[in-house]
Formats: C-alpha cells, structure tokens, sequence
C-alpha cells in the first residue's frame, strides 16, 4: 500500500540516537543575522519553533530547542564599521539588546541560545572543517563571480534580475551584486549530487513543502558546483586553521550551530542524544543552505541527517518580502503593544498556512481578534464562569446523565484532540491544528445557545437543576481541554483560563497536562471552585494605521 502524505511527512520524524535513552525531540530555528534588530519575519519562525516544542513537551517528551545569531561575515563587518564600532561590540548590543529581549517578551522558551562569536562554538567549526580537509574534501582554487553580500552568497548568473538600467541585482534584496575574484578553499559539493538525490527519494518527508522540495531536486539535478567555504578578502570570520589568510566562509559557520550547539566534539553524551536535529525551521531564502549544502556537509563527515528541512513561507507587506533591507520590517513590539502577547503569538499561525507567503495588515488581525479571541473563545470563558458563579456559587456542579448533544460535544472534542495533535505535532500544520481548536470552542459556543442555560435555571426542580449542572458542567469541562490545547500557542491566556476554572489544585500544571490526553472527558471535578477572572481578551482601542 502506498504511504500517504501524513505518514510521508511522519517518517522522519523521531530518528534514533545512538547511545539509547529515550532521544530529544530537536527543533532549531535559522540562526538569525545581526546586521539590524529583529522584525516580524524573524518572530514569525521563531514563535512557530516554540509553538511546535511547548506541543512534545505537553506530549510529555523530552525536548531541546535551540535559537541562536549568526555573526560573522562581511556584512556584520560593513555594518560595524558604519556605525564606528568594532564587529564583536556590535553583535554583543544587538544581541543583549534587541533579540534576546524580544524572545523574552514572546514568551520563547528556547534550550539554549548559541552565538557564532561563542568558543564553543568557532574551536568546534575550525575542527569539523580540518576534519573534511584532511579527508581531502576540501581543496585550494580560484574562483570569480556575482556575490550578493546582503546574502552572504555567490550567485549564478541565471539567479540575478535586471535593474532598469542593466545592472544586475540579488533578487532578494534587490540590490546590485559585487563581482568578486578570489583565492579560496573549496569544498567537493559537485561530488554529493547522486547521494543526496538517492537521500531525497528515500525520505520523501525531509523537506517542506512540496514546492520546496520539487526547488531543490530540480536545482540538484542539474548538476552541483563545488562551494567556496572561505574567504580572503577580509578578517571578520572563523580563521581556516591550516591558512589564517583565509576564514572558513560564513554559512559553513553558521551551519555548523547545529551541531556545536548539542556538543559536537565537546559532550557525546549529549550530541549523541540530540543530534541530529528533527526539524530544522527555515526562510524560504536559505532553503538550498539547509536542503543542499548542510546535508552533503553530514555526509562528507560521516554524521547522520536531520529528519526534515521545513521551510515557512514570507510574511508580505506591499507584495513585498518583509526585511529590513526593503524597509518593510515591522516590530513585533508595535503589534503585542496594541494586541498583547499572546494574541500576536495566535494570529501569525492561525492567518497564514505555515510554507506559504501571507500578506500582514492591522485590518485583518484586528478582525480575526475581535471576532475569533474576544467574541467566540473569551466569551466562551467568561460566560460559563459568570453563570457557575450565579447559579452554583462558584462550585463547579456535577454532571448527571447525558444527553445526545452532550455526547456529541464529547465526540467534537476527542476529534479536535486528535486533529490538532496530528497537524501541530506531526505534519507542522498549525493553521490546521488552531482551526481544529476552534471549531470545538464553535461548537461549544453552539451548545450553550441550544440548551439556553439561562431558562434552564429558571426551572428550580430537582430535573431542571441537575439539567443545568450537566450543561454548565459540558461546558467548563470542554474550556479545561481548550485550555490544555491552546497552551502551546498562548501560554499567559491559558494559564488565566487554567486558574479560573480552578484546574490546578486537582490537576496539576497547565505545563504538565498531555496534549493528546485532553480529550478525555470528566477530567474536572465536581466542587472545583470557578471564578471568572479578568477578561482574557480586552476590547481593542482604536486600530493603528500602517
């Protein structure tokens, strides 16, 4: 029987590690460049990172969670210099000022944070590419071509767009490229074509999506040229240990934090329990980096391969890439400002189908916000709370027999246990998995409107009450699974719903309840006192403008 696309996508999923021991579930986001501070773009796959690791640690696996800088380079030079610092002060302000900041206020909780600048980091690097030298994978030659220095990459010629007046620009940057003539070291890349074509059929799931994948076996079969890994004509790098003329060229560097990061070469035990990654988190614009050129580097140094190269898509302002560099960028702290946190962490994941482009306007969060957070789910929390107070003082009632609409808020919740477990979990679909959330909070919503609880209670028969204790009931329990499912994607809200539904002496840690264990049913206890808290999701003042 053939596979199908879920089980394509699953195959590369857990990799074993050598040493038994249950292995850690690794996930990596790009380390980011520090010519500037960060903007929507970088949040965007960071927050998809955190999102997917808070998801396997509430499957109760271990997880490790690596972000990081990437701050070497001519470009890191360049900006340095026209901000009349040296490199490394540069980096340390960026780094200490704007980006690690700004995951602290997103709420990221990565494992580690790994600097380029670090020793742990450039000792490991000088000795991996010693290692392919003496193997005789890497060798002395010339070379001359287009170099984009915003990308840090030498181009070909078929990749440049033409300006108006003839010059030939990067097309990312739009920017016109340098045509750079060196003496550098090269690494054999043309030689791994066969062997990564043969590693791509075998693992159908390693890159994502499918446009990205069809990329880079289009662009391998071709035919691969060999890869300058250095450069000469400037210091601001990793020196090639057996030529300190040269330093080892920045994506070979910055490749290279996934491994040193984990211990590669310093703390087996740790390497060889984490390593390789599961899934590496990317920009479409380094798509051939991690898909191409990071494997072959494995491969050339006997090491085994991560389980997929997924690759989001760019976030659009304008039709345009949202960077720095096309002054596009927005910060993310001028939309948790008006938004909050939690909010902005939902909204990126739940808008744009994650490897595909999606377009930014304050217009639509603004919308989504209001109607899906405010209006269908923290109306939801404070409603149910509201009426528990009225009509029970607060003590959470037990349920008596249920009906068929109860069973069916049961059958609605075990699906989107399972549904959001699959996409978020396994195939790296959060739209999917939020929208299967938010159905069942839908439906619930739909289930308090039928059964009108409001009248139920006007009825003080024994019947009538204990109707309205199952209904009251259905629906605190059904907030209690939302609470455990949404937790991954907005921790602060989940944990203020978590404490007004009175979940944590009975149940523990929000933190500890299973994902794939939420759907089931009769969790909360009876006599567990609710209290209606803050509003989850406060109105909106007026929208800025873009």
């Amino acid at each position: 029987m053939a596979a199908t696309e879920s089980e394509k996508l699953n195959s590369a999923e857990r990799l074993p590690r050598e040493g038994g021991g249950e292995p850690a579930y690794y996930v990596s986001t790009p380390i980011y460049y520090v010519n500037d501070a960060p903007h929507l773009g970088h949040a965007y796959t960071t927050v998809a990172g955190d999102v997917l690791t808070r998801w396997h640690r509430q499957r109760g696996e271990k997880v490790w969670y690596l972000t990081g800088t990437d701050e070497h380079g001519q470009k890191i030079m360049r900006t340095a210099e026209a901000n009349n610092v040296t490199p490394q002060e540069w980096c340390d302000k960026l780094v200490e000022e704007a980006w690690k900041p700004l995951w602290e206020h997103l709420n990221i909780a990565n494992d580690d944070f790994i600097r380029t600048t670090e020793k742990r980091h450039t000792d490991r690097v000088q000795e991996f590419v010693q290692d392919l030298y003496d193997k005789g994978e890497i060798y002395k030659g010339g070379y001359e071509g287009p170099y984009c220095v915003g990308c840090e990459e030498y181009k070909l010629p078929g990749d440049l767009i033409e300006a108006e007046d003839g010059t030939r620009l990067c097309p990312i940057h739009k920017k016109p490229v340098e045509i750079l003539k060196e003496e550098n070291y090269f690494f054999k890349l043309s030689e791994y074509g066969p062997k990564l074509l043969e590693f791509y059929q075998s693992n159908p799931g390693f890159i994502q999506p499918e446009s990205a994948r069809n990329e880079v076996l289009n662009f391998v079969k071709q035919g691969l040229q060999d890869l300058s890994i250095s450069r000469s004509t400037f210091d601001w790098g990793v020196p090639v240990p057996w030529d300190e003329k040269h330093v080892i060229y920045v994506w070979i560097d910055a490749l290279l934090n996934y491994a040193t990061a984990v211990g590669y070469n310093e703390n087996p035990e740790k390497f060889e329990g984490t390593f390789p990654a599961d899934v590496h988190l990317i920009g479409k614009d380094i798509l051939r980096f991690h898909a191409i050129i990071w494997p072959a580097m494995l491969m050339a140094n006997d090491l085994p391969l991560p389980g997929r190269v997924a690759c989001n898509g760019w976030l659009m302002v304008g039709g345009e890439k949202m960077s720095k560099s096309n002054l596009t960028g927005i910060k993310p702290q001028d939309l948790t400002s008006h938004f909050g946190v939690d909010a902005y962490r939902w909204y990126f994941l739940r808008a744009i189908a994650f490897g595909q482009d999606g377009s930014f306007s304050w217009e639509d969060f603004t919308a989504r916000y209001t109607s899906e957070l405010a209006n269908d789910y923290g109306n939801l929390a404070s409603r149910v709370a509201a009426m528990v107070g009225k009509y029970f003082d607060g003590a959470l009632p037990a349920a008596t027999a249920d009906s068929d609409a109860e069973k069916a808020v049961q059958v609605g919740l075990a699906k989107a246990v399972a549904e959001a477990d699959r996409k978020i979990g396994d195939e790296l679909d959060f739209q999917g998995g939020i929208l299967a959330v938010f159905d069942f909070v839908k439906q619930v919503n739909g289930y308090i409107t039928e059964q009108e609880p409001w009248k139920v209670a006007k009825d003080r028969s024994e019947a009538g009450q204990a109707r309205l204790a199952t209904i009251l009931y259905t629906a605190a329990e059904s907030l209690r699974a939302v609470a455990v499912l949404l937790n991954p994607v907005m921790p602060d809200t989940s944990q203020k719903l978590w404490d007004s539904l009175g979940a944590e002496a009975p149940l523990g840690a929000l933190a500890d309840q299973k994902v794939q264990e939420a759907g089931e049913w009769g969790r909360l206890p009876a006599g567990t006192t609710v209290t209606k808290g803050a509003v989850l999701f406060p109105r909106l003042e007026e929208p800025k403008k873009d």
